[in-house]
């Protein structure tokens, strides 16, 4: 069978995926980027309309291409979108999309089939940049399929309009949650915020210091072979002016996890209930990797062992926007890492072959 054959494919053009490829762009190795979407912005471009420039974590430059000024006012899905867009063009970005990836297998060459909506691809390496939006998390609890209202996740989440005059339980304890139960209670009739732990409120600013002790303990998790959980998670919740005022309105009150979802709300094991109309789920979300599953790169602990990028059990596989690097500066910085480690591997084995056909 005759297959495209180049010597990298990049999976995904988020921000993980857009530095990878730069940085291949100027290491003069023939690549491809695969995205499932139908244009550019990743992650970013189906974020929520409400969600402007000014409230989103910060945007960080990819390389060579600074953001520059923008409108903080407008919604961050269109200023990125539209930013990484410019980023392909100037860069002429072989990005095809809208392209789906099923799956990633070995060939008897020593080489990756990539099985692709377009057709399999024949890779001598590849870059794993898929991100997590498209696996959202829902925790099951005793009776959630019982509830007579409305269960969304954060993906599908557009404007707090929705919930205008709403009973709303918020589940989850990470930055969206908050964001989004700050919005909601200004149209609600009354909100519940649950979380399975207490928040970890943080004073001061984001220093370099804080990141990196962020970063080292979602490091030494992937190190184990576990899954790598979030480096925004790890950080803690940042008291923002906004979320000190919602703490003053009583609007950041948590509750502990309820025991179980009834047909009109939930209830806890002490027997204090909460009516509900809806019940959204801020609950996080996994990575995106089971096209890899041919591969089988999972470690018993459930999550692919790296180091680096590098997948310790097959070294041309490399995962950016995944563990340590799941952040737009460590995905940049971990673009750079992953095409030094391939080129660096691709031209040995390069050599390898030429020594042997000598």
């Amino acid at each position: 069978m005759t297959y495209e054959r180049v010597d990298v494919a990049v999976i995904g053009a988020g921000q993980a995926g857009l530095s990878s490829a730069y940085a291949l762009r100027r290491s003069g190795l023939g690549f491809v980027v695969f995205d499932h979407n139908p244009g550019p912005g990743g992650a970013w471009r189906h974020r929520w309309p409400s969600l402007t420039l000014s409230a989103a974590h910060r945007v960080h430059d990819l390389p060579g291409l600074p953001l520059g000024e923008a409108d903080a006012s407008r919604p961050a899905s269109e200023v990125v979108s539209e930013y990484f867009g410019r980023y392909e063009r100037t860069f002429d970005l072989p990005v095809h999309r809208p392209v789906d990836v099923t799956a990633v297998r070995d060939d008897e060459d020593g080489r990756l089939l990539v099985d692709t909506s377009e057709g399999v691809w024949s890779v001598r390496g590849l870059i794993n940049a898929t991100g997590t939006w498209e696996r959202p998390f829902w925790p099951y609890y005793p009776g959630r399929e019982t509830f007579r209202g409305r269960q969304l996740h954060t993906v599908d989440y557009r404007s707090a309009s929705e919930f205008a005059g709403r009973r709303v339980v918020v589940v989850g304890g990470g930055a969206s949650a908050v964001q989004l139960l700050m919005e909601i209670a200004e149209v609600a009739s009354a909100t519940a915020w649950v979380t399975r732990r207490p928040p970890v409120w943080v004073d001061g600013p984001f220093d370099e210091a804080r990141g990196r002790d962020s970063v080292a303990r979602v490091e030494e998790r992937v190190r184990r072979g576990l899954p790598p959980g979030s480096v925004v998670g790890a950080t803690g919740l940042m008291l923002t002016p906004e979320v000190r005022a919602a703490r003053d309105r009583g609007v950041l009150e948590r509750l502990p996890m309820f025991e179980r979802v009834t047909p009109d709300g939930v209830v806890w094991a002490d027997g204090g209930s909460f009516a509900a109309d809806v019940i959204l789920w801020a609950t996080g979300f996994r990575a995106s990797l089971d096209h890899l599953a041919p591969l089988r790169l999972r470690a018993p602990g459930g999550g692919i062992e790296i180091d680096g990028t590098r997948a310790v059990r097959d070294p041309r596989v490399h995962l950016v926007g995944y563990g340590p690097s799941a952040s737009t500066i460590g995905a940049n910085r971990a673009g750079r890492t992953a095409v030094r480690d391939l080129r660096a591997l691709l031209g040995r084995a390069r050599r390898e072959e030429t020594a042997a056909v000598s």
